[in-house]
């Protein structure tokens, strides 16, 4: 068997820890399987460098910058591999560009578009343990990408699809993927299984455990995920296609507070207004989320949208820069919200699960600024302070 195994960087945070995945990993290896490691940067390095990088130039270039933050996943393997030598196995540690991991032009956001599999095969096939840094890539012009915060789960789930392994398992400082964050919803229960779309919505809704890039590839190449702890030996929770448990109503409530609401006002109610908008924030790569329009009044009318809180200055920026004065009123932030959402499969056949959720909001006095809804999720964007009151609310009113 080939088995590719992921470690965040809690997981390889410090001398023990390393050693202790060292050891998780050679017992795979002394089964006889081909082990592919793939590895964030240790502990709070990335976080550390970001904090060197902004004492420097507090906006320093993005290419400078993902040249920079590759040097933390370029630590944890060479770390890694000296373990596993010191313990009598054959490893080798290899960056993006020894791999050929391709990627997109989009600093600190690429995408992977391919990867070079001759090396790690031939690796392999000389019966070493592959350790590749994650969260990294190479574009055309053989500069350094990062694919963004969780790109390492990315990194895991592309080589076992570009690898054809036979397991893909994603470790944490958790183990599994829980009803909401344990850590702010206490009652939160471990699920034993989750569907790709459910995990999809809750990785991209702000449930820190699985980068939703990562999802996408999983169910596009057909990659079953298994998510656990590095710190036990308890069984995770396994995404797939396919559940074989009843389908509850709500499988989860997430909440993310990296959200800045971007307002517009007095646009023109007229055909082409909200594509010249977002295509000149498309163009700047800035990600946009839930968006809100007004009924149109007096030949004007109001869009509102989300981003990340780290694209709002630009994101504002850039429409006062590009759309021509006069087209609009007032463009402002507000970086004091939250999303907070209730996802699962069930919401396509049960009617009032929104109304259920207003509902349990309004009786803790959380007001609702933004509504947006899938056929699977509920999105509501309220106050940053009420944010985990929402969330148990939510939780509690679905008895998860």
């Amino acid at each position: 068997m080939l088995i590719v195994k992921k470690f965040g960087g809690t997981s390889v945070g410090n001398k023990e820890r390393i050693l202790n995945v060292a050891k998780r990993c050679i017992e795979e290896y002394q089964k006889g399987n081909d082990v592919v490691v793939v590895l964030s940067a240790m502990g709070k390095m990335t976080d550390e460098l970001i904090a060197m990088a902004k004492d420097i130039n507090p906006n320093p270039p993005k290419r400078e910058m993902d040249m920079l933050l590759t040097t933390g996943e370029q630590t944890s393997v060479a770390m890694m591999a000296m373990a596993m030598h010191s313990m009598g196995i054959p490893a080798v540690s290899l960056n993006a560009f020894q791999v050929a991991m391709h990627t997109t032009h989009a600093y600190s956001n690429a995408r992977i578009k391919r990867i070079d599999t001759d090396r790690i095969f031939n690796e392999l096939e000389q019966r070493k343990i592959v350790i590749v840094t994650g969260f990294q890539g190479v574009d055309r012009y053989d500069n350094y990408t990062t694919l963004g915060r969780g790109g390492s789960d990315t990194t895991a789930v592309a080589l076992a699809a570009a690898l054809n392994a036979d397991a893909c398992e994603i470790y944490t400082d958790v183990d599994g993927v829980y009803t909401a964050d344990p850590r702010k919803v206490t009652t939160a229960k471990k699920l034993q299984e989750i569907t790709y779309d459910e995990m999809l919505e809750m990785a991209t809704l702000g449930a820190g455990v699985l980068h939703n890039r990562s999802v996408e590839l999983a169910k596009k190449h057909g990659v079953q995920l298994v998510v656990r702890s590095s710190l036990t030996k308890e069984e995770g929770t396994v995404v797939k296609e396919r559940i074989m448990m009843p389908q509850a109503e709500i499988s989860g409530v997430a909440g993310d507070d990296d959200a800045a609401r971007i307002s517009v006002t007095g646009l023109e109610d007229e055909p082409g207004v909200a594509f010249r908008l977002f295509n000149i924030l498309a163009k700047k790569n800035i990600n946009i989320d839930i968006i809100l329009q007004s009924v149109g009044q007096n030949g004007k009318k109001d869009i509102s949208f989300t981003v990340k809180e780290e694209d709002a200055k630009l994101a504002v920026n850039t429409i006062k820069e590009h759309l021509p004065l006069g087209s609009y009123t007032d463009v402002d932030a507000t970086t004091d919200v939250a999303k907070v959402s209730i996802i699962g499969s069930g919401l396509i056949g049960h009617s009032g699960m929104a109304a259920r959720m207003f509902e349990a909001l309004y009786e803790v006095g959380v007001n609702i600024r933004m509504i947006s809804t899938s056929e699977i999720r509920v999105t509501v964007i309220v106050d940053r302070d009420d944010m985990v009151k929402a969330m148990n609310a939510a939780h509690e009113a679905f008895e998860l």
